[in-house]
């Protein structure tokens, strides 16, 4: 056990980061790994799925800002994470995916070895944002210290790296090194100047906070109450203002209601956010003047072009916005209450009983909860708009990727990465049966997560496009089974209901539970 080898290499370079938790699934070929995590005190949590290990650790990431760790073995473990692994890009979020690879001198030969695949580290690279074959215990070690370096400094984004088996297995003698992060942008101060005046003399201001500005909560609040500027977020922003604070519009930006009070502002200020078709629904956010922050350049004119770029950390630029104003207090409560009102009424055309049920979780769920959704219609329809959340690393949902089958292991991932905060799942029924296994993981684990499974009777939205284009339904009505008895045959709690009064108890009671349940609600 105290042999030192490439898999040492690798564990203690993770332990050197402060890594507690990895995610994934023991397989032949890392093994190796495996035979460290002990002594350096990583908790390993095997899912049931690579995929789940994925999306637990993108979630543990979102919750927490501390990269999540998975573990997979060679091929099929690897390919089973990339879904994951590419949803952690598409929503910026910092994962590090470690696999052994083929032995040295062996890969791309089609030799019929185990697990072998033509070049998975190439695959991967086209997927994150970069992918590693390192060819020796040191190259390993230096590449996981390069994983947390680039974590540590710029757009948060996943990365892949794969050790030879043969590697793992070579004696090692080195030390870890510890990373030193690469320094964000300090946006221009002559940019920054120009921006706060900007600001300060329009009549309607107007704020987007995006996923690059979960941790500046404080900095985005306290410009916006100096401006009296409403403020909307994207999904990966909600809750960076308090979504009960006067000024909040909530995660609003793909309604056309606020799509329009940006074209109506006379200075927006987007902070972190890539302004998606994603989260815009086929919309577009313009305004007379825009004012982009954002720690990736490339980010600054991408989808609606800047008036004024500033590059650099959320937090700290605006920041230095606030000292720069050279005016501050205006009142603009009424104009985000209008807004505010404007933006729940169009989204109340969508929500049907969606926002009843996330009514009655929110009810059940402490302040300080967290919500993981899915690529369901009780999330994007429900939970976005009427989950109000009153602080930011508190929703876990994928909407750039939108990946099915997502919101249960995302649900380990947030209650293992803040364990001090309870945590619920509210999603649909299509979406469950995506990743059903994982309730075992919950239950292996304890956790008294209760998991609201709205059941539609299949693929609801798809069945909805269908219908538009004038295509009868193919594929779509489904069976389903009895969630709350499957949830009893694996070992956690089972109920039914189709009342949102009685779901608030049944998920309070859950949250004390000393497992999860399941929570069957039948809107069929």
């Amino acid at each position: 056990m105290s042999h030192r080898n490439g898999g040492a290499a690798v564990v203690e370079s993770l332990a050197a980061h402060a890594v507690d938790t990895v995610f994934g699934i023991p397989g032949t070929h890392n093994l190796e790994i495996y035979r460290h995590l002990q002594s350096q005190a990583i908790r390993t949590v095997t899912p049931r799925h690579e995929q789940g290990a994925g999306y637990a650790a993108e979630a543990y990431a979102r919750v927490s800002g501390r990269p999540g760790v998975v573990v997979t073995t060679s091929g099929p473990g690897l390919t089973n994470v990339m879904t994951a692994a590419a949803t952690a890009y598409a929503e910026s979020q910092p994962m590090l995916v470690v696999s052994p690879g083929m032995p040295t001198g062996t890969e791309g030969r089609d030799l019929g070895q185990l697990h072998e695949a033509k070049n998975t580290s190439a695959a991967m690279g086209e997927l994150l944002a970069w992918s590693r074959r390192v060819r020796t215990p040191d190259e390993a070690a230096a590449a996981v210290t390069a994983a947390f370096a680039g974590f540590a400094g710029g757009r948060p984004r996943p990365v892949h790296i794969e050790i030879p088996v043969d590697v793992l297995t070579q004696d090692w003698s080195g030390r870890p090194q510890r990373a030193e992060p690469v320094r964000p942008p300090v946006a221009d101060p002559d940019a920054v100047a120009r921006a706060a005046e900007t600001l300060a003399a329009a009549r309607y201001p107007l704020i987007i906070a995006g996923g690059g500005a979960v941790d500046a909560q404080h900095d985005v609040t306290a410009l916006a109450e100096a401006l009296g500027a409403p403020v909307a977020t994207t999904v990966n922003g909600k809750g960076v203002v308090d979504e009960a604070h006067a000024l909040s519009v909530g995660a609003s930006v793909r309604l056309r209601a606020l799509q329009k009070a940006a074209a109506d502002s006379d200075a927006l200020l987007v902070v972190g956010s890539e302004l998606g078709d994603s989260d815009l629904w086929e919309g577009e956010i313009r305004a007379r003047t825009v004012i982009r922050c954002d720690v990736d350049s490339a980010q600054l004119d991408k989808n609606s072009p800047a008036d004024v770029h500033l590059l650099g950390e959320a937090a700290a630029t605006v920041a230095a916005l606030l000292s720069a104003l050279p005016a501050r207090g205006r009142d603009g409560v009424a104009r985000a209450a209008a807004l505010r009102t404007a933006c729940r009424d169009e989204a109340s055309r969508d929500a049907g009983p969606y926002a009843q049920i996330n009514a009655a979780v929110r009810a059940a769920l402490p302040a300080d909860g967290m919500l993981t959704g899915d690529s369901s219609q009780v999330t994007y329809f429900g939970s976005v708009h009427f989950f109000d959340m009153p602080a930011p690393r508190r929703f876990c949902y994928s909407p750039g990727f939108a990946t099915l089958g997502y919101g249960l292991p995302a649900a380990l991932g947030a209650a293992l990465g803040r364990p001090a905060h309870p945590v619920a799942v509210v999603l649909g029924d299509g979406a469950l049966m995506f990743s059903v296994q994982e309730l075992m993981t919950l239950v292996e684990l304890e956790l008294p997560v209760p998991v609201v499974v709205v059941d539609n009777g299949g693929y609801r939205e798809i069945r909805d496009q269908e219908a538009a284009r004038g295509i009868a339904p193919v594929g779509v009505d489904l069976r389903t089974p009895d969630f709350a008895a499957l949830a009893v045959a694996m070992g956690a709690h089972g109920a039914r209901t189709s009342s949102s009064a009685e779901l608030t108890d049944l998920v309070a009671r859950a949250l004390d539970a000393d497992r999860p349940t399941v929570i069957h609600f039948d809107i069929r």
